[in-house]
């Protein structure tokens, strides 16, 4: 199977995943399906969503589309690396812990910057925030670096952990 390949199965089985998750709830994420679900569930659900608008335009673009407070403003990093600390034991490998720190990073960037990137704008002005913001790019590159082995670490948490059964 081919690096891609990998990859692709990788976010496919993460979508399914999440998929099932959300029609548990009524098939969207909102304040009534959240208090549905677990913190750890919501940790998962929340790692999609960062996954899929990185993937698709960055940091930038997961700020623009309003999501930075769900990432930045909540446990998230801290649920992530707690994951790793588990994760750690079972896999002997730090993958976990490394993107909590990433997404400290983004934190902080998030509290400087992030109302500018949240203003209403034209096509032209959202891609003009990429030039005016360049210290996200370093952020973007670290994910998508570590994307894969994040996702695949994350799916083997949450098939061994008793928390997902």
């Amino acid at each position: 199977m081919s690096q891609a390949s990998a990859a692709e199965d990788t976010g496919a089985s993460l979508d399914h995943i999440c998929e099932e998750l959300l029609n548990t709830v009524g098939g969207e994420l909102n304040a009534e399906a959240m208090s549905r679900l677990n913190a750890d569930q919501i940790t998962l659900l929340a790692y999609q969503i960062l996954r899929r608008e990185v993937m698709e335009g960055g940091f930038i673009q997961l700020i623009h589309n309003g999501y930075g407070p769900f990432i930045f403003h909540n446990p998230f990093a801290k649920a992530i690396r707690l994951w790793g600390e588990e994760a750690e034991a079972d896999t002997g490998t730090a993958i976990l812990h490394d993107f909590s720190k990433l997404i400290y990073k983004g934190r902080k960037l998030f509290d400087q910057e992030g109302e500018a990137l949240t203003h209403p704008c034209t096509d032209e002005e959202f891609m003009a925030l990429y030039e005016q913001h360049p210290a996200f790019d370093d952020l973007d590159d670290e994910f998508i670096d570590t994307e894969e082995d994040i996702t695949a670490t994350i799916i083997r948490y949450i098939e061994n952990s008793p928390r997902f059964r």
